[in-house]
């Protein structure tokens, strides 16, 4: 999800703008937002289904589906099945108003859903590593931290690139190899903060670089 209303990547998903302060707190609801992070990472389910894979009650589940496909972040789908309801995500991009146009109660909306979003994601790439051998091949994912320096004109420009990269590597539905797994992708970047206290220079002998490291898959930052 981005958090600028700039042009979309071409030949992505239809963009949309968030306004409507209705539509963003059902986003920001913590079970609806569990909700869609599950469709997105595994696909059409059910309510009973994802009832069971998220430790849920079955009935307020198929609530939140209803009440998420009415503002438009989930859809009906022909059931496999017979008479089951089948759920999944609506493919589109969707995106925040600048923040210097959204009203407090619109922030505060995002604010929170921004912080559930992280919260689950931290909690994921936890879970991953812990559960991960380190002889499986997924076991080196890569990550990197590093600094850029740049105007907002281009940091916009940054993050448009980067969804298109992103956007690149999408596979139609049922067009996925057998080897190929979902895997989640994430952007953020924020000014450093100004030091709350006056800094004391270190001494050469102590001083360390203040990057950690990016991980033996990524790249060294030049």
């Amino acid at each position: 999800m981005a958090t600028t209303p700039t042009d979309p990547a071409p030949g992505g998903p239809p963009s949309r703008e968030l306004n409507d302060l209705a539509a963003l707190k059902v986003l920001a609801h913590p079970r609806r937002g569990r909700i869609m992070r599950h469709l997105a990472a595994h696909g059409p389910a059910t309510s009973a289904g994802l009832a069971r894979a998220l430790a849920l009650n079955t009935g307020a589940t198929s609530y939140h589906l209803r009440e998420l496909a009415r503002h438009g972040f989930v859809e009906e789908i022909d059931s496999p099945h017979g008479r089951e309801r089948w759920w999944q995500a609506v493919r589109q991009d969707l995106r925040f108003p600048p923040r210097a146009a959204q009203s407090p109660e619109i922030r505060a909306a995002v604010d929170e859903m921004t912080r559930q979003a992280f919260a689950a994601d931290l909690a994921d790439f936890v879970r991953h590593q812990d559960a991960t051998g380190a002889d499986d091949p997924w076991a080196d994912t890569p990550y990197s931290r590093g600094t850029i320096h740049v105007t907002t004109e281009e940091l916009r420009h940054f993050f448009e690139e980067f969804i298109t990269l992103v956007k690149r590597y999408k596979r139609p539905d049922g067009a996925a190899a057998p080897d190929v797994r979902t895997v989640q992708t994430r952007f953020l970047a924020f000014p450093s903060p100004d030091p709350e206290v006056p800094e004391t220079p270190q001494s050469s002998e102590s001083s360390e670089s203040s990057e950690p490291p990016n991980s033996p898959a990524s790249p060294e930052e030049a």
